[in-house]
């Protein structure tokens, strides 16, 4: 089989962007991307598209109507396709057996039947999404169980390694592809001929090939190490407040030992598709009867969780133990910068807390919609009446600020680095609080200015303005 036409099956974070660059390297290949949802593939046939990626706006517009297609005929691509995609969401499941740690994947399964009713001949389906290890085995079931004669179908596994708000580049220069598949000639004719459309940009010594379920369970892997990585220094963090060490030093000096180096030790918050993963291992390890090892990777996402309730907890302490009537100011709603995703943010959390203490929450985002914002914060369980009356959203931060108590930095957009503070001081209430919750803004300006400045990591604390310098003898 040469592959001449594509399908991808989702049109989210993943879908979009991945089909958007073979798109763009592989002209001679009609890629379609479908979804269910007519809203979301008019956003990727108008001017704005439904998620924000830089650089995704150009790739798009380059190729599309051209080699690159959004469709909610999901019948008609999936005919005409000799590679599919399947792209679609797989959330932690929020009910029955495995809630709150294994992947609900209804909407896999969904897709493998919509392939087995509509298609007329050999395809080869790729699994794109995170899925737990032996989901290309439940994919062949269901295809082989409802498989029309003179049918037949090759599973691969390709997972992701894309970090929102650098998606783009990831793709664009890969550290490396991987593709898992059946240990046979049928199964490395397929694995070929994906390795084919690759290699249109990707050197082939950086294309990785493995038994399916290699594939599947290395994505686990990679983002439950990344994630580890965090924790960590999430733990170390604690203690540098305790003792009057500063975390950023201490990640610096470990960064620079070679067998250990710099990345992913930024003390902060992780963001979703960490803690789907992992949560995802956690069941995993539980259902082989491993508890220590489930027990081990669940300790990652609770120290997660904990600094997340630790930095919360420092807002309240520092405003009097109490933020009953006060107007906390959020900047930033994603949950990290360069991208418009909310999954998982510590803004949500934050949020919440405040509000359920009593606080009305003022939010600023450069890129998250305000729907989505109000979206979020009521499946977080905000009442009606929260929303309506404590929480506000506005279009800059100097807007959000006015009038504030206090500011809670969420996100690391580059903007909040530039804002004017020395304005923004004067028009809050005093004193004055400022909780950078991702280390990015000068503190030593901020505390000249008159802010009260605490972070993760580090002990700050009161206004230079205030203090009293005492001279060596």
């Amino acid at each position: 089989m040469v592959v001449k036409n594509i399908c991808c099956l989702g049109a989210g974070y993943v879908g979009g962007p991945t089909c958007s660059v073979i798109a763009l390297k592989c002209p001679e290949i009609k890629v379609t991307v479908v979804d269910k949802s007519r809203e979301r593939i008019a956003q990727w046939n108008s001017e704005k598209l439904p998620i924000y990626e830089p650089g995704l706006d150009e790739v798009v517009k380059s190729c599309r109507g051209k080699n690159l297609f959004f469709s909610d005929d999901c019948n008609a691509a999936i005919v005409e396709a000799d590679l599919i995609f399947i792209s679609v969401n797989t959330p932690t499941k929020t009910f029955g057996n495995g809630k709150g740690r294994a992947p609900d994947l209804k909407y896999v399964e969904g897709a493998a039947r919509m392939i087995a009713d509509v298609a007329k001949s050999n395809k080869i389906v790729v699994e794109k999404s995170t899925v737990p290890v032996n989901a290309a085995e439940s994919i062949m079931k269901i295809l082989k169980a409802n498989q029309r004669p003179g049918v037949s179908y090759q599973i691969l596994s390709n997972p992701e390694f894309l970090a929102e708000g650098t998606a783009i580049t990831d793709l664009l220069n890969a550290d490396r592809v991987l593709i898992g598949g059946e240990e046979s000639s049928a199964g490395e004719a397929a694995i070929e001929e994906l390795c084919q459309i690759y290699e249109h940009w990707i050197p082939r010594k950086k294309i990785l090939t493995t038994n399916t379920w290699s594939s599947e369970l290395s994505k686990l892997a990679a983002n439950a190490m990344l994630a580890q990585r965090i924790s960590s220094i999430n733990s170390l963090s604690a203690v540098c407040e305790s003792t009057g060490a500063d975390i950023a030093e201490v990640a610096r000096a470990v960064g620079l030992d070679s067998r250990i180096g710099p990345k992913f030790l930024q003390a902060g918050f992780g963001g979703s598709c960490f803690q789907k993963d992992i949560l995802n291992l956690v069941y995993i390890c539980e259902c082989l009867n491993l508890p220590h090892e489930a027990a081990y990777w669940q300790s990652v996402i609770d120290m997660n969780q904990h600094q997340k309730h630790r930095f919360t907890a420092k807002v309240i302490e520092c405003l009097f133990n109490t933020v009953s009537g006060k107007n906390i100011c959020i900047l930033g709603f994603a949950f990290k910068k360069n991208t418009g995703d909310t999954r998982e943010s510590a803004a949500l959390y934050v949020c919440k807390t405040l509000l359920d203490e009593g606080a009305s929450v003022r939010v600023y985002d450069p890129k998250v919609e305000v729907s989505q914002i109000y979206q979020d914060l009521k499946y977080e369980g905000v009442s009606e009446e929260a929303l309506k009356n404590h929480v506000s959203v506005y279009q800059d931060a100097y807007s959000a600020t006015k009038d504030c108590h206090a500011i809670v930095l969420c996100t690391e957009w580059d903007e909040f680095v530039t804002l004017d503070y020395d304005t923004i001081y004067d028009q809050m209430m005093k004193p004055a609080y400022m909780f950078d919750g991702r280390k990015i803004l000068d503190h030593n300006n901020l505390l000249r200015i008159g802010f009260h400045v605490e972070t993760i990591g580090s002990r700050l604390g009161q206004p230079l303005k205030n203090r009293r310098f005492s001279s060596n003898p």
